[in-house]
């Protein structure tokens, strides 16, 4: 059943509470053996994705999960492909069965996942979300991938490397969390080809290659010859036809070896890592945890050149550092602009 309403703290306190749960006294704490105040030290986390573990937004989260869990910090579980309609259930089966922890991604069922935190007040809840937090439910916080800054480096590779000046972009959905990385690559390119065209679709689905590889097809017989594969199957395409390709949140290059130039690499990392210390030192709230993907805080970063280290023009390499810099000491901020691109 669900627990009692939330109380008026912004904050929800646990480790104190669940030792008290246990009705443990001073001396019974203390006849506790070090690998039990070990395990007691793990926090039980779960995540809830509507996608397979292997698509580039959801394997950063379950990759940083797991490197939590392998250093011995968390017990962690999950579940994938859990469908919207599902996804209010296994949000509460997972705060019955008292995980402290719950990580996912509710752009499809924000109202529903916040009436779920609601009822557990002494669960903390951290799910991407195009929305803010809110101070009523106080143990819902937010997070996105703010990985503006990398994916401006990745287009001013892509600026250097086009040679039709007509560029190729595949995005899942026009929300904010891809159109701000749209914008933020396009003014990469712009910023060493001011007169570079772009030819921008979306697909509808998070998760469907064939019809992200239909659309990159479209756009390569439009004349692009680089292409912006914000989803599974662009990088394909590209492959096929012989043309370049910037990747999104992950590197892929070791699987298109002579086809992604660069990519823009999403580190959930300090996220996870600030979720977890906030919640062991009972200080969890409502907040939005964006900050954690920018690359100043370690968020986001440019991927290894690999095969394309020396390809790309020195010229080009030089103005990536300069920015990459100045990103990183404040000198230059990456405009976040969360409008829907348009073709142009």
């Amino acid at each position: 059943m669900p627990k009692s309403p939330a109380s008026q703290s912004n904050v929800i306190a646990f480790p104190r509470r669940d030792i008290l749960k246990l009705g443990l006294g001073g001396a019974a704490l203390a006849a506790l053996s070090p690998s039990s105040l070990m395990a007691q030290d793990k926090l039980k986390v779960a995540a809830i994705y509507t996608v397979p573990t292997e698509q580039q937004w959801v394997s950063r989260i379950h990759k940083a999960a797991n490197a939590a869990k392998d250093a011995g910090t968390i017990e962690y579980v999950f579940s994938e492909n859990t469908s919207n309609s599902d996804y209010e259930r296994v949000m509460r089966e997972y705060a019955e069965a008292g995980h402290k922890l719950i990580v996912g991604e509710v752009f499809g069922v924000e109202d529903a996942a916040r009436s779920v935190a609601a009822d557990y007040p002494d669960t903390a809840f951290l799910m991407g979300s195009s929305f803010k937090p809110d101070d009523a439910v106080p143990n819902f916080a937010v997070f996105d991938n703010y990985i503006q800054d990398a994916s401006y480096l990745t287009g001013i590779i892509a600026g250097g490397m086009t040679e039709s000046k007509k560029i190729g972009m595949v995005g899942g959905y026009p929300i904010p969390e891809v159109n701000r990385l749209m914008h933020a690559f396009m003014a990469g390119v712009r910023e060493v080809a001011p007169d570079a065209t772009f030819q921008v679709a979306f697909i509808g689905s998070w998760f469907d290659p064939p019809k992200a590889k239909e659309t990159a097809f479209a756009q390569i017989d439009a004349g692009a010859d680089v292409m912006y594969a914000e989803r599974f199957g662009v990088s394909d395409a590209a492959k096929e036809r012989n043309v370049l390709a910037i990747g999104n949140v992950i590197d892929t290059q070791s699987d298109y070896p002579e086809t992604v130039v660069a990519s823009a690499l999403w580190h959930f990392e300090p996220t996870l890592e600030k979720a977890i210390a906030e919640v062991k030192a009972g200080t969890f709230k409502a907040d939005d945890y964006g900050v954690y993907s920018f690359m100043k805080e370690g968020g986001c970063s440019l991927a290894p050149l690999g095969t394309f280290e020396g390809k790309v023009p020195d010229e080009i390499m030089a103005l990536v550092a300069e920015k990459e810099a100045a990103i990183k000491d404040g000198s230059f901020t990456v405009e976040i602009n969360d409008e829907e691109p348009k073709s142009g």
